[in-house]
């Protein structure tokens, strides 16, 4: 196997822990298992390591001996805890005996996406936040706050309206072809509620629904069409105020690579007079970026293990 100055890569989220090995833009392996709750715990430095440590244990062929330059992990919860997100660093870098870089998910998302140039991301998947990063390396942030106190016209949001909507309908409100399509995940409507209760990951859950909310609204159901426009106005709102006057923003997330969704947005977006400019690449990348280059624009925000 190729291996020469091969980095190892990861993208650490609550619901997936990713590892590749690269050489250079060549993925020489990968791996991925369950992920966990994130860098803000306690414990969550050494859970986040034992974690890594296993997945890249999972890598076909292992990793290669002697020749491993660099580590770059982007992990959920880095927000929370810088001590922790320090910690996540010298650790990788003693195991595996190079210098490591710990990063939050969005940073590297951004990163990733606009090379490590200023401007502003909006990643939509089941959370939704904007990230900017202005020319002097400085983070502005919109949204992201989470199922209960934001994420506005995210996965969840989507998918949570249309479950709401199922049984609006239900009740005698605005009939929608969403009614039938939310009985069939359960049986009956009446059982929505115990079997969201009865899931681990409620907002994962209702995300689930979102691919079905889209389907609906892009064959003709009105009240399917009126949350996807309403999440498209939410989100141009939440990228106008992370972006200020930087009217440019690069898409990322598994709502938008929807072709109606997408196509929605970007409509919204270039009414609001913001023109989305092509992501470069996702958050691997930008963890790749902030393993391989030392004093990045974002660099205040990287935590570094402290050796050369």
């Amino acid at each position: 196997m190729e291996s020469a100055e091969a980095i190892l890569v990861a993208d650490v989220g609550k619901s997936r822990c990713r590892i590749e090995l690269r050489h250079g833009d060549k993925v020489l392996g990968s791996a991925d298992q369950q992920g966990f709750p994130g860098l803000g715990m306690d414990n969550g430095a050494r859970l986040a390591f034992e974690l890594l440590v296993d997945t890249a244990a999972m890598l076909p062929g292992g990793l290669p001996t002697g020749s491993l330059r660099g580590i770059g992990a982007a992990v959920a919860g880095v927000e929370a805890s810088a001590a922790n997100s320090h910690e996540l660093a010298v650790l990788l870098s003693a195991r595996f005996k190079v210098p490591a870089a710990v990063l939050s998910d969005a940073t590297a998302a951004q990163l990733g996406a606009l090379n490590g140039a200023s401007g502003t991301v909006l990643i939509v998947g089941t959370g939704a936040v904007a990230f900017r990063f202005d020319d002097r390396g400085i983070l502005h942030r919109a949204d992201g706050w989470g199922p209960l106190l934001g994420d506005r016209g995210s996965g969840r949001w989507i998918g949570q309206r249309g479950l709401q909507a199922a049984l609006q309908a239900h009740d005698g409100g605005p009939a929608t072809s969403l009614l039938d399509a939310a009985a069939a995940l359960v049986g009956s409507p009446e059982q929505l509620p115990a079997w969201l209760a009865e899931s681990d990951n409620p907002a994962r859950t209702m995300a689930r629904f979102t691919p079905v909310v889209l389907r609906e609204a892009q064959v003709g159901d009105a009240v399917a069409r009126g949350i996807v426009d309403e999440a498209c106005t939410l989100l141009v709102n939440t990228v106008s105020l992370a972006s200020g006057e930087t009217k440019r923003v690069a898409l990322l997330g598994g709502v938008v690579k929807s072709e109606f969704f997408g196509g929605l947005l970007h409509n919204a977006l270039a009414s609001a007079g913001i023109e989305v400019v092509a992501a470069l690449g996702d958050g691997m990348d930008g963890a790749a970026l902030a393993a391989n280059r030392r004093g990045l624009l974002q660099e205040r925000y990287i935590h570094r293990d402290g050796t050369i």
